[in-house]
């Protein structure tokens, strides 16, 4: 495994992210595993060097914390061995003030958060998503409030337009207030468009990313004609929204690099992601350990210049996905 600094800060993170959202309750999604489940597969993480991890309050309603801290407890000696990720927006109840960004909404749900995660802090406390309907100000205010409380080392934010990320950093400037030092955005061979604003303006902001979906949920792990075969991807409405049938061809030049080098098409589709100069590390789901060994395994991978070309020859522009 690989480390590398989060950013232009000091904290040093793996160059994979282990995604917290697959394990849980299955009530909250079918594919979710539950804790006996996961552990194998965080365990064979946590061997294979990976130390960064993310979760987020909405996943499994709040059962995917409470299952990464137990398990995080139990994999490291210290809690300072590993880096802890969690997020805050998304609905958890039809209370009216229980989702978004207010002042209200952050401090009632890092206590949550701290509570389920069995830990005093987080290293990187996210927004989900950007709040519109909340004054940028009491946002970036009260996130500085959770830094300056010790209840987060660092905080990050996640899928927005460019604007917004900067309005948001620009705010926090005046106010004197805590930066973002992490986005995490939607990213991958399929959908490349955060290459147009968002990645020039974290190089220049010295901002690390950590992309989501870094496999376009599967379909970068398998031929078309291979799709369907997973409990996950069977039943995926939202993946069948964000990508088509004009995207194959991208899948099919991931096969042709991956056949000319005996290699599992996820690896390269990793590796190449992992030579993008903005990437810091991709967030991997697993739930299998083979996801895992891919994930690891692509660190070490080289792409030479043409494989690389030959990779982003046949994509084609999408609209903007991920943001709501």
């Amino acid at each position: 495994m690989e480390y590398t600094r989060l950013g232009s800060t000091g904290l040093q993170v793996s160059r994979v992210c282990l995604g917290m959202m697959s394990y849980g309750s299955s009530s909250w999604r079918e594919w979710v595993l539950d804790i006996d489940a996961s552990r194998p597969l965080v365990r064979s993480a946590v061997e294979a060097g990976v130390t960064f991890f993310d979760t987020a309050d909405v996943y499994s309603l709040g059962v995917s914390e409470e299952v990464t801290g137990t398990l995080l407890g139990e994999l490291f000696p210290r809690r300072d061995d590993y880096v802890l990720a969690t997020k805050v927006f998304s609905q958890m109840s039809d209370r009216p003030n229980d989702r978004g960004l207010s002042r209200k909404h952050i401090m009632a749900s890092i206590d949550d958060s701290l509570r389920r995660l069995g830990t005093d802090y987080v290293d990187l406390y996210q927004i989900h998503r950007f709040d519109s309907e909340t004054p940028i100000e009491e946002t970036m205010e009260a996130l500085h409030d959770v830094v300056k409380a010790g209840k987060a080392r660092y905080i990050g934010a996640s899928s927005m337009y460019a604007w917004q990320f900067a309005k948001a950093q620009y705010t926090a400037d005046l106010g004197g207030w805590t930066r973002f030092v992490s986005m995490q955005d939607h990213y991958n061979l399929i959908y490349r468009e955060e290459e147009r604003e968002m990645h020039p303006l974290c190089l220049d902001q010295g901002v690390g990313v950590i992309p989501w979906s870094p496999l376009a949920r599967g379909r970068l792990a398998r031929l078309p004609e291979q799709r369907a075969t997973t409990t996950r991807s069977g039943s995926d409405p939202i993946g069948d929204r964000m990508y088509n049938e004009a995207d194959d061809a991208v899948v099919h030049a991931v096969a042709d690099v991956a056949k000319g080098r005996g290699l599992p098409l996820a690896q390269v589709a990793l590796a190449w992601m992992l030579h993008q100069d903005a990437i810091t590390a991709p967030i991997v789901g697993a739930t299998k350990p083979g996801h895992i060994e891919d994930a690891v395994a692509a660190v070490d991978i080289e792409l030479s210049d043409d494989e690389i070309a030959a990779l982003e020859a046949p994509y084609v522009p999408h609209p903007v996905l991920g943001h709501s």
